[in-house]
């Protein structure tokens, strides 16, 4: 039997309780891991590690593709900018682990995929910026209308054809869960925009054509059981890890 691809996703730094410990925790929503098991992939968590800062393909040498989770926003000092007093819950040593497997999974023509704060990260590691609070320049918070969950807050992206993006999803007009408040400023070297908010035009996807599987989505595919995104991620995975070296 076919040893299924393995899948890293970067895990957050959070405070997690259970019984009576209150601790510093790595954590993931169950969700994600669901989707690449669905999916027939190996999921290996990833907590921060500054070895892997320095050392990127001490873990990489080991994986069939790279998923870059949500989570908080990413430290504007990664991309130059002063924090925006919107700009919360930062951490730095998740950035660098990130940014680091980022950078070289595109180096090495990994597979990955950006979801979220990950399509962010995936900005920053090629060099482009953030909008630190979309409400103060598109005057709304359609795109997270309700924290904390994503009942209500679906909308629809419009992909442009002929793309990897388009390839993935299957359809030009695609339903989405949303829940950010930053998005993509600058675009990072070589990235293109590939689909589109229905309700402002906001970059929703983006991808590196340079790559065969760089693709960053703002919307979380994996609170979704009907995406294809990740499924796409692990299948180009498993394709990949069964090519000739």
């Amino acid at each position: 039997m076919a040893s299924r691809p393995i899948i890293g996703i970067c895990g957050a730094l959070e405070t997690a309780s259970w019984g009576a410990w209150h601790l510093r925790a790595v954590l993931l929503p169950a969700d994600y891991l669901t989707a690449i098991q669905r999916a027939g992939g190996l999921a290996l968590m990833i907590p921060p590690d500054e070895g892997l800062v320095e050392n990127p393909n001490e873990l990489l040498d080991h994986l069939d593709g790279l998923i870059l989770a949500g989570g908080v926003d990413v430290d504007p000092a990664a991309y130059g900018a002063a924090p925006d007093p919107h700009t919360i819950g930062v951490v730095p040593e998740r950035d660098r682990t990130e940014l680091a497997l980022a950078r070289g999974a595109i180096e090495r023509d990994l597979p990955v995929l950006g979801i979220c704060r990950g399509m962010q990260v995936l900005n920053v590691a090629r060099g482009g910026t953030l909008i630190q609070h979309l409400p103060d320049l598109v005057g709304h918070d359609e795109h997270r209308r309700n924290p904390g969950t994503f009942d209500g807050n679906d909308h629809d992206v419009r992909i442009e054809p002929g793309t990897l993006a388009a390839q993935v999803i299957g359809e030009q007009v695609h339903g989405i869960k949303s829940h950010h408040h930053q998005a993509v400023d600058v675009l990072g070297d070589g990235l293109i925009i590939t689909g589109h908010s229905t309700i402002d035009a906001l970059p929703e996807t983006i991808e590196l054509p340079s790559c065969r599987f760089a693709l960053g989505v703002q919307w979380h595919p994996e609170a979704d059981v009907a995406s294809p995104v990740i499924a796409a991620l692990v299948d180009r995975a498993r394709a990949s890890s069964a090519a000739p070296a």
